[in-house]
């Protein structure tokens, strides 16, 4: 047995690890790691909302019970297998889920796929449009913050941060449409753009659904303008809830590293206030939002419902709540398992670039 005294005088003394310690796991284990728990996490969520959806009885009867004659809606029941046993439907859902195979609508007699891809891009493209502004909001007035911590601005600043945060989605969508676009009419009331527009757009042979991506690969510089004009409500009300929360964090982050050795060091040698800030101070503070940012997505997401419903934005949320009304459970089923994969995904792409980023994230 090796003991203190037998050891080489440098592990003896501490000053470097024994051959047999492990010194932690490495980037590809991490990532493997949280690649796996991908799988647990949306298989818990698919299951939930399987019985939570079956609490009220079978989807047929919810969404079109009272509508239907007594006998074509049993035939309806027996011919979609809802009057098999709950657990024979849970294995089967779970199979066909395996094959890509999410039903069909039970509103609108959509293919459930279909559906998820013709609404989907609108959503991403308004959580692409949202993050943006969040990003633009949050880093700059987060370090302006910073550089004035506790005086007149940092105060302005923390109590925006908290109203942005604090203020209902739909809530600021109203007064958005009540001052810019009823008020100043200086931007569109509600849709994603002029309907001659939307019709050239989707027209596009191998189009994303992007619209402004789209109206860039088709250069119709006009459409682009309508596009954006459209999206700068949208953006602003659901890119404020975000904001606010980077905001904070950057302004808490940068106060941080101000305080470090190595940024005394710097002010000691005449470095001004502002590159010390900007330069040595902004980087170290990224690393936070990169990391919370895979749970801010899912609060877009979730914040997609009502601004989509807001703004008449045709995406997932806006159809989520058309199904909900409807109460087409199937629909609601496979937008909810969509949304669990985007942000399951996303949170793993965030954990592979904060691991790539930060070192210390791995072990």
């Amino acid at each position: 047995m090796t003991t203190l005294i037998d050891a080489p005088p440098q592990e003896a003394d501490g000053l470097l690890p024994s051959k047999k310690t492990k010194t932690g796991g490495g980037l590809g284990k991490y990532l493997v790691v949280r690649f796996l728990l991908i799988f647990p996490t949306i298989f818990i969520l698919i299951t939930l909302v399987f019985f939570l959806m079956r609490i009220t009885g079978d989807p047929i009867t919810a969404a079109l019970g009272g509508r239907l004659p007594p006998d074509a809606l049993q035939a309806r029941i027996h011919a979609a297998g809802y009057d098999r046993p709950i657990w024979v439907q849970y294995f089967e859902y779970l199979g066909q889920i395996a094959t890509g195979n999410f039903g069909r609508t039970i509103s609108d007699n959509l293919k459930v796929t279909d559906m998820l891809a013709t609404y989907g891009t609108a959503t991403l493209e308004l959580a692409i449009n949202s993050l943006v502004v969040a990003l633009i909001i949050g880093i700059p007035l987060g370090m302006v913050a910073a550089k004035y911590r506790d005086k007149w601005p940092d105060a302005v600043l923390r109590i925006f941060a908290i109203l942005s945060y604090a203020t209902p989605v739909f809530f600021a969508g109203l007064l958005l449409k009540l001052v810019f676009a009823v008020g100043l009419g200086w931007l569109p009331v509600a849709g994603r753009a002029k309907s001659g527009n939307e019709i050239a757009l989707t027209a596009l042979a191998n189009p994303t659904g992007i619209y402004w991506l789209d109206a860039i690969r088709s250069g119709n510089l006009a459409a682009l303008g309508d596009v954006m004009a459209h999206a700068v409500l949208p953006a602003i009300a659901l890119g404020l809830l975000t904001g606010g929360v980077f905001l904070r964090l950057v302004r808490t982050n940068v106060i941080g590293t101000l305080s470090r050795d190595y940024v005394e060091a710097g002010r000691s040698r005449g470095i001004r206030e502002f590159r010390l800030v900007t330069k040595h101070a902004y980087k170290p503070a990224l690393i936070p939002i990169i990391t919370v940012m895979g749970l801010q997505i899912a609060l877009l997401l979730g914040g997609a419902v009502l601004t989509e419903t807001t703004f008449e934005w045709k995406g997932l949320g806006f159809q989520l709540a058309q199904y909900l009304t409807a109460r087409d459970f199937v629909a609601v089923q496979g937008i909810v398992v969509l949304l669990a994969v985007i942000v399951a995904l996303t949170n793993f792409i965030v954990d592979v670039v904060a691991a790539l980023i930060d070192p210390r994230v791995r072990y």
